[in-house]
């Protein structure tokens, strides 16, 4: 299951049926769930836990040092889900002592070549990140989002879960759950509906969730108008107490 040419560090720690591919190196401080597949010319670095029936293809680079230039060697952590794919040549950093000293990925996400996850991230689950998708140090994102290829965010950017980013767009603001947008300069493009339908949304939540994004985008409110009606909306639409809690929360202001 370990191919001759691959080297792992003494103190790594391997599940059951964990294959390693010619010339992938696991570090010290690693540890690797059950039932992973790591292919050839894989980098693993720790401190870095990694769950059950993860596959990691060949030239991926996953808990390196941050490049993060206040980083000075810390002993920071990256702590991996199960059942993730990691494409060719996605890099996934550990976190900063400036924040909470991890990176974290939950399970069931798929990212696809070149992806990059900057160190202090927190991914949440089902997520899909196209070719060359990059997320900046400290963002967090929630679950079902997508990213489009060649998409950016900027540092400290929260993207809210099932909310849709097209392809090239560049985020430097939140972006609220369900929305999508798109655009070098984003704009909003109504709600993510196609995406709630596969995942069981009920048709009245999807349209009370149509009828959030029309208060908060359409109706010419500010923020601090919108949320009035969402709360009130929200006290029979679970769904939009979602939305108006993120709206509210919002540590860099949400995309208009």
């Amino acid at each position: 299951m370990i191919h001759q040419t691959a080297i792992v560090h003494p103190s790594a720690k391997l599940g059951k049926n964990v294959q390693i591919g010619p010339y992938s190196v696991i570090q010290a401080d690693v540890e690797i769930g059950d039932d992973t597949r790591i292919e050839s010319h894989v980098l693993i670095k720790g401190p870095t836990k990694i769950g059950k029936a993860n596959h990691f293809f060949q030239f991926s680079s996953i808990g390196e040092d941050c490049q993060d230039k206040k980083y000075a060697g810390e002993a920071t952590r990256l702590e991996i889900g199960d059942n993730n794919v990691f494409r060719e040549c996605v890099t996934v950093h550990r976190g900063t002592i400036q924040d909470q000293g991890l990176t974290r990925i939950g399970s069931n996400n798929l990212f696809m070549n070149y992806v990059h996850v900057a160190h202090d991230c927190m991914i949440g689950d089902n997520n899909i990140f196209a070719n060359n998708a990059s997320t900046a140090g400290h963002v967090h994102v929630g679950d079902w989002v997508i990213l489009g290829g060649m998409s950016g965010v900027h540092q400290f950017c929260h993207i809210g879960s099932h909310s849709f980013v097209g392809a090239g767009s560049i985020m430097v603001k939140d972006l609220p759950p369900y929305v999508m947008v798109g655009g070098v300069n984003v704009t909003p493009h109504g709600i993510n509906s196609e995406g709630l339908r596969r995942r069981g949304f009920s048709k009245e939540a999807i349209l009370q969730v149509r009828r959030a994004y029309k208060v908060l985008y359409r109706n010419g409110n500010t923020v601090e108008q919108a949320l009035v009606e969402l709360n009130e909306m929200a006290k029979t639409t679970p769904e939009v107490q979602i939305l108006a809690d993120f709206v509210a929360n919002s540590p860099r202001g949400i995309v208009r």
